[in-house]
């Protein structure tokens, strides 16, 4: 009997209802029921228990899933609240069925956001654990010079955080543009590195999520090829789910 057992925001993410994360936010927010009662965070249901998301019941009937590439605008957030926020990326695209963001760009940023309702794969593309790329050009306010190229590339203590970025591959384009490859997605990452160095950032394009490329016009999505989705499968095959602490980095902080 405990193999039926599913954890409850499993359970939703592979319903295509929501990623894990999210689940356990609306879980949290008692959003949700199971046989009509509120659960707590990480309770387990059978095949017979009956789930509902503010009222709305959930069943797991999903064969296929829609997986979406997207040029998201500057000005669009990437929520799925479309009742608190009007410039949501939800109403945007305005996508037949339910959908959702793998990750985010913040508002002031533009360029490639992938979109899904496949829950389980969430995960396992943005664990920075996992060392996806992902790849940014990035316009800022004076000449670049060679020590930000090495600070930037080098990684750095972001005080705010309480964490220090990872290595990454940073290349000079022009006087003021440049490109760079993270494997992780801090908050404002690129923003907060910039600001550190004293550059002020006047534009950031994500033109590429492992190895799926920004091809399409601003404000337009297309769903993702059978090779590249192929590809993706591939990558993120041995990848994990689940986070694993860093007990290294603790102790070093």
């Amino acid at each position: 009997m405990s193999e039926s057992l599913k954890r409850i925001n499993k359970f939703l993410s592979e319903a295509g209802y929501c990623s894990r994360r999210e689940a356990d936010k609306l879980i949290e927010a008692g959003r949700v029921t199971i046989n009509g009662v509120v659960p707590e965070m990480g309770t387990k249901i059978a095949p017979t228990d009956i789930v509902h998301v503010d009222g709305q019941e959930i069943k797991n009937t999903k064969k296929t899933f829609i997986y979406l590439a997207f040029n998201k605008p500057v000005g669009i957030v990437c929520t799925t609240d479309t009742s608190v926020e009007k410039d949501n990326i939800i109403d945007y695209i305005n996508y037949p069925k339910r959908i959702f963001p793998i990750g985010r760009l913040d508002k002031p940023s533009e360029g490639l956001i992938l979109l899904t309702d496949d829950g389980d794969i969430v995960n396992k593309i943005l664990r920075a654990s996992n060392n996806h790329e992902k790849e940014y050009i990035v316009t800022v306010d004076k000449p670049i010079s060679q020590t930000f190229i090495n600070r930037m590339s080098g990684g750095i203590y972001l005080e705010d955080l309480g964490k220090t970025t990872k290595k990454c591959i940073v290349k000079k384009i022009n006087s003021h543009t440049f490109s760079i490859i993270l494997t992780q997605g801090l908050n404002r990452q690129i923003r907060r590195m910039c600001e550190y160095l004293t550059y002020d950032v006047q534009t950031l394009k994500r033109i590429r999520i492992m190895n799926i490329k920004l091809d399409m016009p601003i404000g337009k999505y297309r769903e993702l090829t059978k090779e590249e989705f192929n590809k993706l499968s591939l990558l993120i095959s041995s990848s994990s789910k689940e986070y694993k602490p860093n007990l290294e980095r603790k102790k070093r902080h």
